[in-house]
């Protein structure tokens, strides 16, 4: 059985017969973050180097010795951050791993460190777990790239941002539910500060009203959604 777990931000962890996922693990410096008592992920994504992405990235991989998987351009930053095992990839590769794969799909965002280094474009994925599948958007506006991300197969769950101001807001993520097609939504990267304040239900209405069939599924941060 494939959970995911709702840590707070955009920070999410993906977990499947041993596998652990963390996707953009801001979490010590987010006091609305609620990990799991003992993390230890197997696996680090990150979409972006923003703060409240990149986050604790540098610390997790060193300490559980896990892979990195992120874009080549912060795959490199992180190498000379003394991240050993790291990965780089970009827009339409596909990574294989005992798991399943993980996709590099384009997100409409810009990528820089906290130190000011610029680092290109940010990325968003999909990733193949345990016959599921799951696509994290990361931080991106509306694109009509999004019709193309249920190609492959069929999204499961899409972990979509619903805050606006540097991503897509409310309206947006509805279309892109209309674009993507999955089958639940989580919406992620709202309420953590006042710029990116949004209603999660309000989301879920003007879901429930659209034309998509896709389901809204609002976790609170420490909350998990089983997919048997």
């Amino acid at each position: 059985m494939v959970k995911l777990t709702f840590i707070g931000h955009s920070c999410v962890l993906i977990a499947n017969n041993g596998t652990s996922l963390l996707i953009d693990p801001f979490i010590s410096k987010n006091s609305m973050a609620k990990p799991p008592a003992r993390l230890k992920p197997t696996h680090i994504l990150v979409t972006h180097a923003h703060g409240d992405h990149l986050g604790d990235t540098i610390e997790l991989a060193k300490k559980h010795d896990c892979q990195v998987l992120t874009t080549s351009e912060l795959a490199n930053y992180l190498r000379s951050h003394g991240v050993e095992r790291v990965m780089g990839a970009h827009y339409g590769g596909k990574v294989p791993y005992d798991f399943g794969w993980v996709k590099l799909w384009p997100a409409v965002h810009s990528s820089t460190a906290p130190d000011g280094t610029a680092l290109g474009m940010a990325t968003s994925f999909t990733i193949s777990i345990g016959g599921k599948s799951i696509y994290h958007a990361g931080d991106t506006a509306l694109s009509q790239d999004m019709a193309l991300v249920g190609d492959d197969k069929q999204i499961d769950i899409a972990c979509l941002p619903i805050g606006g101001h540097f991503t897509m807001g409310i309206d947006d993520a509805v279309k892109a539910c209309e674009l993507i097609k999955p089958r639940v939504v989580v919406p992620i990267h709202y309420n953590t500060f006042d710029l990116i304040k949004a209603d999660p239900d309000e989301f879920s209405t003007k879901l429930e009203k659209s034309s998509s069939r896709t389901k809204a599924c609002v976790l609170m941060p420490g909350e998990l959604l089983e997919l048997p």
